[in-house]
């Protein structure tokens, strides 16, 4: 982190941008307000009964009255407690409500990104804006606002007490105010600039403690413990001096603070002692305002702190808007959504089938943050039911080509047609509740595997599920699992192998009955001995099916009606197996290549 990072204050343009999300709750807000500013004067008026108390019951040795000022006491109590209830409360709501709108709000927006804005942006990025960003808004929105109302109108009250008691001693005692607002506001500043500092090394530390226990394997191996034992001790010292310095200017803060109070308090005793002596003010009333010269500095603090949170909250606002002002790199035109619907609002009655025709019509693309393209002019047509193997080294641009045929991106130029018309004619919820997708890392969701496979089809009765399982061989490992179809499969699906997990994301692909199906990687995590009943079982399903297959072993993809060698994101060749053997190219040499080592680690484990 830059100084001028640390430093700089931010605009407060952000705030009026929340104003959405909280205008629903402006009665509750305004309710909480009205209550805080009536909860403040309670507070200043309680020196004033002090005040009467002394003058009147002690001063002039007597009780009269002494039921009254009880009933008055006793009410104003009462109605300060129905306040502070109801402001306390109402903030608490407010920010409850708030928060989890703001929340709502920025998953459903999430849902419409296009994959480019989940490829480019990490998941603790995401999260942070989800959960963190919002909840500080939240807390701004209630809990911040209070601060400063209630603070501020104590402020006031207070000033406009001890104007109302001795013009001339409010305004020597007011003097101060200058200065305090001064000091406050400059150490507050430095203390936020210095904590920043500290919560940035502790950020290195915390990461210096966990490459040291997640690498240690590394380290021992390198033998490089004196280098990060080092390391390590360098970052505490940094954060022993600048801890130490921090406190050093707090202690200074407080102190300074402590002084202007006990100024204010020595000007009220010797302004207000004169007063006194001469009966120009009663004890009770020099009592009172000499409560409230004290009282000054605390809320004035308080305010400056509150202001400079709010400061900071804005580089959340800036994020949390940021994050709701990202529009999709793919989205549907407003014609398309009027008669196809939206991601949250389907209208499936106006759905056409889906028979499976794919062609790519001179599409050339490049993705939105890269400058070299990655197909030119490429012109290729998948009738219903071809079978299209992807081929090519690690990183060679193989899912492109499947990212463009489910429309996670945008051809820059060209069409890609489905069943003869531009994807974009129609909308993305229609195509991909057609498409099928098993990827190389498969994921499933928290709860049973009844509910994980269902996300294919919601419909689907056990027997369905059943039978999808058998056709992929994964009944065996639902029976496995104790409970069967209720056996939960933990977070992401961590009570289960890699290869497990890949069988049931199989069984929940097959169950949605695609018209396209994609298979990325997706025998990879899976055994010789399961891949082959996958095979059989892939050949079985694909029949009358659009299949895309990205295949990292050239053997399950030999009997592909097509095949599409890529190489540094282009199409360098295509064509059958038997034709692209034939003209022992790049793909030949792949395929070659690749069975030369497996015969090579086959007799290397005969030997060994």
């Amino acid at each position: 982190m830059s100084t001028a990072e640390k430093t700089k204050s931010l605009p407060w343009f952000g705030f009026p941008r929340l104003w959405p999300y909280i205008k629903k709750y402006r009665k509750w807000l305004i309710t909480a307000v009205c209550c805080g500013v009536f909860a403040s004067l309670c507070d200043s008026v309680w020196p004033l009964f002090t005040s009467y108390a002394i003058n009147h019951f002690i001063g002039q040795n007597t009780l009269d009255t002494m039921k009254l000022f009880i009933l008055a006491y006793m009410v104003l109590l009462i109605l300060q407690t129905i306040a502070n209830y109801v402001s306390l409360s109402g903030c608490g709501r407010i920010e409850m409500h708030i928060d989890r709108d703001l929340r709502n709000a920025s998953f459903s927006h999430l849902q419409t990104l296009s994959f480019s804005y989940f490829s480019q942006n990490n998941v603790g990025y995401i999260h942070a804006r989800v959960m963190s960003d919002t909840g500080k808004i939240g807390e701004m929105a209630s809990w911040r606002l209070m601060d400063i109302v209630w603070n501020g109108s104590y402020i006031i009250f207070v000033i406009v007490m001890m104007l109302s008691i001795n013009v001339q001693l409010a305004l020597l005692v007011l003097l101060i105010l200058p200065v305090s607002i001064l000091v406050i506001s400059w150490f507050q500043k430095k203390l936020v600039v210095m904590n920043r500092h500290i919560r940035e090394i502790n950020s290195k530390i915390t990461g210096d403690f966990n490459e040291g226990i997640t690498g240690a394997g590394s380290i021992k191996t390198l033998v490089i413990e004196d280098v990060m034992q080092k390391d390590f001790e360098a970052d505490t010292s940094q954060m022993k001096r600048t801890s130490v310095q921090t406190e050093r200017t707090n202690a200074w803060f407080i102190s300074l603070l402590t002084m202007m109070s006990s100024t204010a308090l020595a000007i009220v005793l010797w302004k207000g002692g004169h007063l006194t002596m001469e009966n120009a003010m009663l004890l009770g009333t020099f009592s009172a305002f000499m409560t409230y010269a004290l009282d000054l500095i605390d809320p004035i603090q308080a305010i400056i702190e509150t202001i400079t949170a709010l400061i900071g909250i804005q580089v959340n606002i800036e994020r949390f808007t940021g994050l709701m002002e990202t529009k999709s790199e793919v989205a549907d035109t407003p014609e398309v959504i009027a008669k196809y619907g939206d991601t949250f609002h389907q209208k499936r009655e106006n759905w056409e089938p889906l028979h499976g025709d794919v062609e790519f019509r001179d599409v050339s693309f490049r993705y939105p943050d890269g400058e070299e393209w990655v197909l030119q002019h490429f012109n290729l047509k998948v009738p219903q039911g071809t079978s299209v193997a992807i081929v090519g080294e690690t990183g060679a641009g193989k899912s492109t080509l499947v990212n463009l045929v489910c429309r996670f991106y945008e051809p820059t130029q060209g069409q890609v047609l489905i069943d003869g018309r531009d994807a974009r004619e129609r909308s993305q919820s229609w195509l991909h509740a057609n498409i099928g997708y098993v990827l190389q890392t498969p994921h499933l969701f928290s709860g049973t595997v009844r509910e994980n496979l269902k996300y294919g089809n919601e419909s689907a009765t056990d027997d369905q599920i059943w039978h999808a399982l058998k056709l992929v061989q994964a009944d065996q490992v639902v029976m496995r699992m104790g409970k069967g179809l209720d056996s939960e499969v933990g977070e992401a699906g961590d009570l289960l192998s890699t290869g497990e997990k890949q069988l049931l994301s199989f069984a929940r692909a097959l169950l949605a009955d695609p018209r396209i199906l994609v298979l990325d990687e997706a025998t990879s995590s899976i055994d010789t001995v399961t891949e082959k009943a996958i095979q059989n079982a892939i050949q079985t399903v694909i029949k009358g099916r659009t299949s895309f297959m990205i295949a990292h072993r050239l053997s399950t993809i030999t009997d592909a009606d097509v095949i599409l060698a890529v190489k540094d994101g282009k199409i360098i060749e295509q064509g059958t197996h038997r034709e692209l053997m034939k003209q022992k190219g790049y793909y030949y040499s792949l395929y070659t290549r690749q069975f030369a080592n497996l015969a090579a680690d086959m007799i290397k484990g005969q030997v060994s």
